[in-house]
């Protein structure tokens, strides 16, 4: 376990369910290594199933707390899983749009990997940035004013805040590493 982030607060949301497993586990656990109060957030405060590769159910993870007992003043960045049906769930959810537009307006970085940036087009936070997540959300993310590459991670700082975007799970070493590069340029 390093210091690198020590002092960091990250909030990973997810929905209660579809979420892709190693789209949650695996930022949980490095930011964690490297210092980072990490806190799962989910619209209960209940179990979260996790899937793999969307159709083959896998753990159960406890989340820390429930999205009403969240703000965005206590963490410096939000983490956005994958999962087709975790993404779709959470552009449906109020509080998870208010979430990331929330840590989009307070200058805060948000990260998105696989179908997470769903929630951004929702939430209206796409225009004028360069983004990518799974290749079958490339026509929304052009159609919602963002451009769309395929890269395995990509930084895009327009607008005032740092949203960091991966393809899908092959990807999960540059997201974290972006993340954590991210955050430290903050400590």
């Amino acid at each position: 376990m390093s210091d690198e982030l020590n002092g960091t607060r990250v909030l990973i949301i997810t929905s209660n369910t579809g979420v892709e497993r190693d789209e949650l586990l695996v930022p949980q656990r490095e930011l964690k290594e490297k210092g980072a109060t990490v806190v799962h957030a989910a619209p209960k405060n209940e179990q979260v199933q996790t899937f793999e590769h969307d159709t083959e159910k896998d753990v159960t993870v406890q989340p820390d707390s429930a999205f009403d007992e969240v703000e965005v003043d206590d963490y410096d960045v939000l983490v956005v899983p994958g999962g087709t049906v975790n993404a779709d769930k959470l552009r449906a959810e109020d509080r998870a749009v208010e979430l990331a537009k929330g840590f989009a307006a307070a200058g805060k970085p948000i990260a998105a990997i696989c179908h997470g940036p769903w929630l951004l087009v929702e939430a209206g936070l796409t225009p004028d940035k360069t983004l990518t997540s799974y290749f079958s959300l490339r026509t929304d993310v052009n159609n919602a004013g963002g451009r769309w590459v395929d890269q395995p991670v990509v930084r895009s700082a327009e607008n005032g805040w740092a949203l960091i975007t991966s393809r899908n799970p092959d990807d999960l070493d540059d997201f974290c590493g972006a993340i954590a590069e991210e955050l430290t340029a903050k400590v």
